[in-house]
């Protein structure tokens, strides 16, 4: 189901970032060829699944402060399916490393995103 509107901040931010993404590759198509087909390649079903991966990327993003991957990631964990739990316990590693600013995002923005992408969902 395709949507004009974004109805709620997450979708907001994910609209946003395709659209930044989709004008950069309009502006330098070479490079978001290479960089889309670099990260399609880490994030393939390996050793690790693809759930692992996206708690991986959602831990370095939490840890790097980096809000739209933030958003970006917590959808991509719900989308491969990882449970709240799961979610959370990446959460509670990556505080480990980031201290209360890792903290701060997962209790916040983390959550959030997960009651915004969860709502539509039924």
């Amino acid at each position: 189901m395709e949507h004009n509107e974004p109805r709620n901040e997450t979708e907001a931010a994910l609209y946003d970032f395709k659209e930044g993404l989709g004008t950069f590759t309009q502006k330098m198509p070479k490079i978001a060829k290479h960089f889309n087909a670099f990260t399609e390649a880490c994030f393939e079903e390996g050793k690790l699944s693809q759930k692992e991966k996206q708690l991986i990327a959602l831990g370095i993003s939490i840890f790097s402060q980096d809000e739209y991957c933030i958003i970006y990631h917590t959808k991509g964990c719900l989308d491969q399916g990882a449970t709240e739990e799961e979610i959370l316990e990446a959460i509670g590693v990556s505080a480990a490393f980031g201290g209360g600013a890792a903290m701060s995002q997962a209790v916040t923005l983390v959550q959030e995103c997960m009651t915004d992408l969860n709502q539509y969902k039924q």
